[in-house]
């Protein structure tokens, strides 16, 4: 059964966010998704680019009032 973590890099300036979704990809299982809220504009460009290259799967991406919130599925 797959589960969701919570990364809340509000306040964290690139490259923080992304760095704390590879951290936390390295400790969820395969099918899992991560949430990610970031109020760094860049990671709304960041993190889709990073997770097109190592093939995992972006589930969404939405700007909400003052942060993005970005949803990552573990893939391999």
């Amino acid at each position: 059964m797959s589960k969701r973590t919570t990364i809340d890099a509000r306040g964290a300036f690139c490259p923080g966010p992304l760095m704390e979704l590879i951290a936390t990809l390295k400790l969820v299982q395969i099918g899992d998704e991560i949430d990610v809220l970031s109020s760094d504009k860049g990671s709304a460009i960041d993190i889709p680019a990073w997770v097109g290259k190592v093939k995992h799967e972006m589930v969404e991406i939405a700007e909400e009032t003052d942060y993005w919130h970005i949803v990552v599925r573990k893939i391999k």
